[in-house]
């Protein structure tokens, strides 16, 4: 880890959520939390964000030429690991708080970062369960969700399928052309409501938990969506016997060194949060 060279502000400050939002998260299996991270804050963290997205995707094709899924975003994990200063944001206990509140846990631990930045034209992120890729044995996960810009409904804000959660695992279904021709499907046979929170400002953020059916439109402004995602479980959670290609991949990335049965609570995975 590079030493820290810009001086960032700390977000270790808590956040009064209402009961009105947590009582939304359990019944919907996700919310829009506004005013996470402040102006000021955003404007520290996102150029920092962006150089380490810029520099750990310069070998990327060309978005003519890559698939559904490529072309939904420039997906890039951990980046607390790049600096000292993006290891402050990602670990904020102001942002854990939140997630381990909405869960209803005393605890929760780090699963990683991604950055999602869907480029100007990039194409829709289908249908999918975040789950379908993680080895653990809980429901208790939830995926903070916060732009680094604001954000028009048309530059690709999420799409919920509202109390789709209690579904559970729905089988080996990875992110793809498929997946959204499946779920979409689901959730017209279901009547299950689908939610698009609009127009966000640069740190608002959504969460919603690691069953909820989600995707997104394609951003069809000019601009990069500049999305940053942090993913957090509930400290206690063990691992299981990965049984997709995606979840023998994060086992090895994100949970190194656990195996099926253990605790999930690799160097990768500290609590930055307890009640």
């Amino acid at each position: 880890m590079t030493a820290m060279v810009e001086p960032v502000p700390e977000l270790n400050e808590p956040y009064a959520l209402s009961d009105d939002v947590i009582t939304q998260f359990e019944r919907d299996g996700h919310t829009c939390v506004r005013g996470v991270c402040s102006p000021g804050a955003v404007a520290a963290y996102r150029p920092l964000f962006l150089r380490a997205v810029q520099q750990r995707s310069r070998d990327m094709v060309d978005l003519a030429m890559r698939d559904t899924y490529g072309k939904a975003f420039i997906q890039i994990g951990n980046l607390w690991q790049e600096s000292d200063a993006l290891r402050r944001f990602v670990f904020a206990s102001r942002f854990a708080r939140i997630a381990a509140e909405l869960l209803g846990v005393e605890a929760v631990r780090l699963y990683h970062d991604q950055a999602l930045y869907k480029e100007a034209h990039g194409g829709f992120t289908p249908w999918h369960q975040d789950e379908h890729y993680w080895p653990l044995e809980t429901d208790r996960t939830i995926t903070l969700w916060m732009p680094l810009v604001d954000v028009t409904e048309s530059m690709g804000t999420m799409n919920f399928a509202s109390g789709s959660h209690p579904l559970g695992y729905l089988g080996d279904m990875p992110i793809s052309d498929s997946s959204e021709k499946a779920w979409s499907s689901l959730i017209r046979e279901r009547g299950y409501e689908v939610v698009n929170h609009g127009a966000m400002k640069a740190g608002d953020a959504t969460f919603h938990t690691g069953w909820t059916l989600h995707g997104a439109p394609g951003n069809d402004s000019d601009h990069m969506r500049e999305v940053i995602t942090i993913i957090y479980f509930a400290d206690g959670a063990r691992v299981i016997e990965p049984d997709n290609t995606g979840r023998e991949k994060d086992l090895a990335n994100w949970l190194p060194g656990c195996k099926p049965g253990d605790l999930a609570a690799s160097p990768l995975n500290p609590v930055l949060w307890r009640r």
